[in-house]
């Protein structure tokens, strides 16, 4: 096993990774947006996007954390498009000034993990 593997999380969701998520991703600007993978990879889980994915798809209802900046790495908004979900993310990122071309978040608006 390499060091890169080693340092993946296994398939358990800790608090200590999820903790990681949820403070990059309260550091999220206002008026951008960030895909999973450079989510993970700023809180330190490289090659774990599916992983943030599913931690954020079981955020409690009502979550004071920017769920909405996150987007798939395409720029694409990751809900079917004829959903509430879908509705209200590109709402929201709307009104922080996120600016859009169909369903996908413009590249100016998107963080990279540099």
């Amino acid at each position: 096993m390499n060091e890169s593997e080693s340092q993946k999380p296994k398939n358990k969701l800790t608090d200590q990774h999820k903790q990681a998520v949820y403070q990059v991703m309260q550091h999220i600007p206002e008026g951008k947006a960030c895909s999973y993978g450079v989510l993970a990879r700023l809180a330190g889980l490289s090659g774990r996007a599916r992983w943030v994915g599913t931690l954020l798809s079981n955020l409690p209802k009502g979550t004071s954390l920017p769920w909405h900046r996150v987007v798939r790495a395409s720029g694409e908004l990751a809900f079917p498009v004829d959903t509430a979900k879908f509705r209200e993310q590109k709402q929201r990122l709307m009104a922080e000034g996120v600016d859009f071309t169909g369903k996908r978040v413009l590249k100016s608006h998107l963080l990279k993990a540099d």
